[in-house]
């Protein structure tokens, strides 16, 4: 539905905001990495849920909980909220009971304080107060168990008989009642079982990974708890492009495959890499790459097919693969890449830069892109073994997926080498208007001009710089000169009277808030009938009275936009 200005203003509709406030906003200020989400997921159990925990147990005081992961980490916590990691710490072995268990395969432990009773795990968890000669279901409701998966491991407390835990396929789960009722410690445990990045926020705001085992989940604006189960949507579509290349390398199976416009890159279990340049209907194989396993990952520049990179099993040589020529040969940029499994890849053609994720945590190189010339040394931007990297849309936020320890985003490095100049609003190039607010990512902006006028820098860190045209700016172009701590940054813009830009955060969440409330509306807080909102812009051009950019605007009866502002909901 479209509100044309004056209803606008009816329902308190508020759009124009203090520069520098909305500048701040969204300047990169913060920890070099950011977590996206939790490590937690919320898949309709008991409480937030987690990857599979293969032990859990008490200390013998019963004071600390341990749990080890199937990654092989060992965790603890004193506080029930906060684990740290605790390395080295043996593990309790295993109770053998003589007694009829309540399952196949079910474990069972005796409590050494009070007589008879006994629990059992398995699918589920079970308690017996008579040795075993009848069991109770703590965990069964319609044939399903609210703890999710199979129990793989059980303990209880050595003070109090009724306090237990269990680890299992989802998690690591508590009880204070003899199993009467439960509760997750997942929701801060390291534990985040994710295995590709899928999909990171664009012109939708959220974050789609697939995790161990298949699944796929979202991680959406507002979201405040775990990651939410979600269609298989990606995978769906890359199963359907494997299966149409079945055949394609005989009988080598197909191991991974890329589309990109007309073009068709696929890998093998072999070590080898074909492309189709026509929808598949004809294929070239490039000339085997020495010492290269079963091809992993492959990614292609969407701009420029020529230009492509590949990971495979190899743990030495042959492990990261280039391509300049869209495919005729490859060549070997392992080089000091530490050993290791490589599992993700990705790359910035412009600059040449090269992300992988592997066992020995994510690297970056820069690469030739247009020449087989040899890569720079890489350089260790993570430590923690990963299984994934992605850039955005824009080249400009690097994404890893790490094991265990979730999800998290920071500028790309090689913006420092190349930086961009965008609005400041939804942070993508477009046309300049009079009092517009612009962000340089990935320099530091020390003074600005317009032609032959100054601008007003507001913002200016190691990373990421903001500056304000003058509000009275005229003509069709606008020449924007700045000094910057990687030399002078010049960009032509088309100007126009108005760009209208709504500000967003850094995983793509538009800055809109309750007018009254000053809650940003997400999920959690959703925009409903009759309520005033407060959206975040820029690029609405002029104001009267006439303003001096880079001056805040005051809070009683601020400068208004002379253009007719309108507003459309749900894109109608």
């Amino acid at each position: 539905m479209c509100r044309n200005a004056t209803i606008i203003l009816t329902v308190g509709l508020l759009i124009f905001a203090t520069p520098l406030a909305l500048a701040q906003a969204n300047n990169s200020a913060s920890e070099p990495w950011r977590r996206i989400g939790t490590t937690s997921l919320s898949l309709g159990l008991a409480s937030e849920a987690s990857g599979p925990v293969e032990r859990a147990w008490f200390s013998r005081d019963g004071k600390t909980i341990f749990a080890r992961t199937k990654a092989g980490q060992t965790w603890q916590t004193s506080d029930l909220e906060k684990w740290t990691s605790a390395p080295g710490v043996e593990l309790p072995s295993a109770e053998n009971l003589s007694l009829a268990y309540p399952e196949a395969g079910a474990k069972a432990v005796a409590h050494p304080l009070q007589s008879g009773r006994v629990y059992g795990a398995g699918r589920f968890a079970w308690r017996s107060d008579d040795n075993g000669a009848h069991w109770t279901n703590l965990t069964a409701i319609e044939g399903r168990s609210i703890l999710g998966g199979a129990l793989s491991d059980l303990s209880v407390s050595p003070v109090n008989p009724d306090e237990l835990l269990v680890a299992g396929e989802s998690g690591v789960w508590r009880s204070v009642d003899g199993g009467a009722s439960w509760a997750g410690l997942n929701d801060q445990l390291p534990n985040l079982p994710a295995q590709r990045l899928l999909a990171l926020p664009d012109s939708d705001p959220s974050t789609r990974i697939q995790l161990n085992g298949g699944g796929e989940v979202v991680w959406s604006s507002g979201e405040h708890s775990g990651w939410r189960l979600s269609t298989d949507l990606v995978q769906t579509r890359e199963r359907a492009l494997l299966s149409s290349l079945a055949g394609v390398f005989g009988t080598a199976t197909v191991t991974t495959a890329v589309r990109s416009g007309d073009s068709i890159w696929a890998g093998s279990a072999d070590a080898r890499l074909m492309v189709s340049a026509d929808r598949g209907r004809s294929w070239r194989e490039s000339p085997p790459v020495a010492g290269a396993g079963a091809i992993e990952r492959i990614y292609v520049d969407a701009r420029d097919a020529r230009f492509a990179v590949a990971v495979s099993t190899s743990r030495q040589i042959g492990r990261v693969l280039r391509t300049t020529n869209g495919g005729v040969f490859w060549d070997d940029i392992t080089s000091d890449l530490p050993p290791g499994a490589v599992y993700g890849i990705t790359a910035d053609r412009l600059t040449g830069a090269v992300y992988v994720a592997g066992d020995a945590g994510v690297f970056q190189t820069y690469t030739d892109a247009l020449g087989a010339s040899p890569a720079t040394p890489w350089i260790r931007l993570r430590a923690e073994p990963a299984r994934d990297a992605m850039l955005d849309a824009a080249g400009n936020q690097l994404y890893v997926a790490l094991d265990g320890l979730g999800i998290f985003a920071a500028m790309a490095p090689h913006r420092m080498r190349d930086p961009k100049v965008v609005s400041a609003g939804d942070r993508v190039l477009r046309a300049a208007a009079p009092g517009s607010l612009l962000s340089v990512i990935g320099a530091r902006i020390d003074s600005a001009r317009v032609g032959d006028r100054s601008a007003a820098v507001l913002a200016s860190g190691e990373s990421e710089s903001q500056i304000q045209l003058p509000y009275d700016l005229t003509g069709s172009s606008v020449l924007v000169s700045m000094a910057s701590s990687v030399g002078r940054i010049q960009i032509g813009l088309p100007l126009t009277t108005a760009s209208p830009s709504i500000f967003v955060d850094r995983d793509g969440n538009p800055l809109i808030t309750n007018a009254d409330t000053g809650l940003l509306l997400d999920a959690a807080t959703p925009a409903r009938s009759n309520a005033r909102l407060q959206i975040l812009a820029t690029g609405l051009g002029r104001v009267t009275p006439a303003w001096l950019a880079g001056l805040p605007a005051p809070l009683q009866d601020p400068p208004k936009v002379i253009a007719t502002v309108k507003a459309w909901l749900d894109r109608s």
